[in-house]
Formats: structure tokens, C-alpha cells, sequence
């Protein structure tokens, strides 16, 4: 990427930010030209939760060089935290607030009840085992209707309560309907700027610097004072917390759990997916990653369907009708072309300037 993307690439937070507002004509201007409602507001949150969802997978795989297959296992767990700690069937009431912090935290414990029996599992072995973790949660989550309230998941669960003062403020810009969305809008966007801000300090501490020496070679990494198994379980917990705070976002956007099914492995292949297309270890890639495979699947999607039941007539029984039926087929196609042509990623990271003597000396 040019130096001339990377000084501005924070203009499109600011953009998210400031142009928030105008997104419901927005939304307007797409419903009357394709005939659909595609609730931009509520998709742009999705689009950054994920992004906060493929930051977690990152510093477990991009990072630390764990092939992760159970980032959604974390990802329902902080949301069903949410929901428990908030719902009216559970006498706990703590709050968006309270929520917030207590799932990162559970999500954690859970990451390194997963990862202290797994420390010396490497590669194929270590993504079966995750896989495996991954299903057994969603399962577990089914079954336990009288905690979870099974296939229907818990619901209702409440909104942030802003400050009086905050909300009469904001009254005077948006409309009373639109005040709870606009706080959950930029608390989401804050958790992200924050995450992208605490992961690039992390890249340049003496904690980054040991997760990337682990992913290049675990052997010589321990050879040079380093302690895989520490930094393994260090990878698991915070990966796991940073995909419970994505869960306590997503399930608060929902306004519910949503079903278990919802996190399912499928949901875990598409955040590896958002990884491999912006660049594995890159934080602008991830980001990236995110916002082309979101966007796509999100805003994109629902023009397309629409557009092909118009050729097709209608035809809903047609599996050919709803483009949501394709997508893995063009997400395996967008695969196999970056892996060919770019492997690095869309914005790849920046590799370490080598000395040209001391390369050559080598």
C-alpha cells in the first residue's frame, strides 16, 4: 500500500464517526432505487464487531501462529454471558456496563481452560482439537435450555443507558428513536479504535515480539528464554477475552443471543477468511479483511438476490435465487486467487528493513 493510503486510512474511522447521522437517507436512497432495507446503521455495527472478532482470531493466529478453528466457541460464550447477566429471567441485572467487563472475563477463563491441556498440540492437531471445542459449546449451549433457553436464546437485552445529559444532547441531532443506536454505534467503534491501539503497542513490546518469535519457531524461541507454554496460554486467554468482548457487542446490537446455532463453524472460517484476504499479522489488513467480507456478505448480498429474483420471476424455491447460497462458493474462489496471486493479503504487513551488509554477510 502507499505511504499516501496509510496516512489517511484513519480517516475512515472518523468517517464512521462523524457521517453516522446521515445514514438513514442513505438507507432511504437504496430502499427506493433496489427495493431493499438493508438497516445500514445496524450493519455497519456488525461490520466492526467482526472486525473486533478477526482481532481476537489475529493475535491467536496471525501473532502467535496457532491455527485457531473455534473463535466463535468464545464468541457465543460472550454473548450468552451478556445475556444471562442481563435478561429479566436472571436475578444478576448488572448492566450493558457490567456485561461488558464480566465477558471478556468469562470468555478468557474459558480460553484457558481450553488451552492449559493443549500447550504441546501444534498445527492440524491444535485445529481439530478448537474445531471439536467449537462444536461441543454450541451443542452444550442447545441443551442447556433451563440456562439458555435452548433454540430461542435469551432475550430481551437492554440497550446502553446513557447519562441524561448525554441523551439530551444528542436529542437535539438525532431523532429519539435513533439515540440508543448511536450509542451502541460509537461504544463499538471506540472498542475497536482502543483494540487497534492496545495490538500495536503489543506489536512492538517485548510480549508482541515473543508471540511472533513462538510463530516463526517455537524450538529457538525457547532456546532464547522464551516460555511457549506462557505465551501459548497468554494467546488463547486474550484472543478468547477480545472474542467475549465481540460477543457482549453483537448480542447487545441484537438486542438477544440469538440462537446457538448462529455460532456455528461457519462463523469461525469466515473470520480466518477475513484474516487470509487482509493479511495474517497485518492490523490494517484485518480491518480490511473484515470490511470487504462483511460488506460483501451484508450489503452487497441482498442487492444481488434481489436482482436475481427479478431475472428468475420470483422464483423463491430456486436455489438460484438467493445469492446468500453462493457466497462460500465466491468466498472459495476469493481463497484460491489471493493465495495465488497475493498471498500476503490485501495490505500485508510491513516486514522489518533488513541492512544490506548485514544481509549480505548472512
Amino acid at each position: 500500500m502507499s505511504p499516501a493510503l496509510r496516512r489517511h486510512a484513519p480517516l475512515v474511522l472518523v468517517a464512521l464517526l462523524v457521517l453516522y447521522p446521515l445514514l438513514p437517507f442513505l438507507d432511504w436512497a437504496v430502499t427506493a432505487i433496489f427495493g431493499v432495507r438493508l438497516q445500514l446503521d445496524r450493519q455497519i455495527i456488525n461490520v466492526m464487531i467482526f472486525a473486533i472478532l478477526a482481532l481476537a482470531l489475529n493475535l491467536q493466529v496471525g501473532y502467535a501462529g496457532l491455527l485457531q478453528l473455534g473463535i466463535a466457541a468464545f464468541f457465543a460464550i460472550g454473548a450468552y454471558t451478556t445475556g444471562i447477566l442481563t435478561v429479566d429471567k436472571y436475578p444478576f441485572q448488572l448492566g450493558f456496563a457490567g456485561a461488558l467487563l464480566c465477558a471478556p472475563v468469562v470468555a478468557g477463563l474459558f480460553g484457558l481452560l481450553l488451552g492449559a491441556p493443549t500447550i504441546r498440540l501444534r498445527g492440524d492437531y491444535l485445529a481439530i482439537v478448537t474445531l471439536g471445542f467449537g462444536e461441543m459449546t454450541r451443542v452444550v449451549i442447545l441443551n442447556l435450555e433451563n440456562i439458555t433457553d435452548g433454540p430461542r436464546g435469551l432475550n430481551p437485552i437492554p440497550e446502553p443507558v446513557l447519562p441524561d445529559w448525554l441523551r439530551d444532547g444528542l436529542d437535539r441531532f438525532l431523532p429519539a428513536d435513533r439515540i440508543d443506536l448511536a450509542a451502541i454505534h460509537w461504544i463499538v467503534l471506540a472498542a475497536l479504535v482502543g483494540l487497534l491501539i492496545l495490538m500495536k503497542n503489543l506489536e512492538r513490546s517485548r510480549a508482541g515480539r515473543a508471540l511472533v518469535a513462538l510463530r516463526e519457531d517455537e524450538l529457538v524461541s525457547g532456546c532464547m528464554g522464551i516460555d511457549p507454554a506462557r505465551t501459548k496460554l497468554t494467546a488463547f486467554a486474550g484472543g478468547a477475552a477480545i472474542a467475549g468482548l465481540a460477543g457482549a457487542l453483537y448480542a447487545t446490537n441484537l438486542r438477544t443471543t440469538a440462537e446457538p446455532n448462529t455460532y456455528d463453524f461457519s462463523y469461525s472460517i469466515m473470520v480466518l477468511c477475513c484474516l487470509i484476504i487482509g493479511g495474517l499479522g497485518s492490523l490494517r489488513g484485518v480491518v480490511l479483511g473484515a470490511l470487504v467480507l462483511l460488506s460483501f456478505d451484508n450489503l452487497v448480498s441482498p442487492l444481488l438476490t434481489r436482482a436475481l429474483q427479478e431475472q428468475l420471476g420470483h422464483d423463491s424455491t430456486s436455489v438460484f435465487a438467493n445469492f446468500a447460497n453462493w457466497r462460500w462458493l465466491i468466498f472459495g474462489g476469493a481463497l484460491i486467487l489471493m493465495m495465488r496471486f497475493r498471498p500476503g493479503g490485501l495490505w500485508p504487513a510491513r516486514k522489518r528493513e533488513v541492512d544490506p551488509a548485514t544481509k549480505a554477510d548472512a
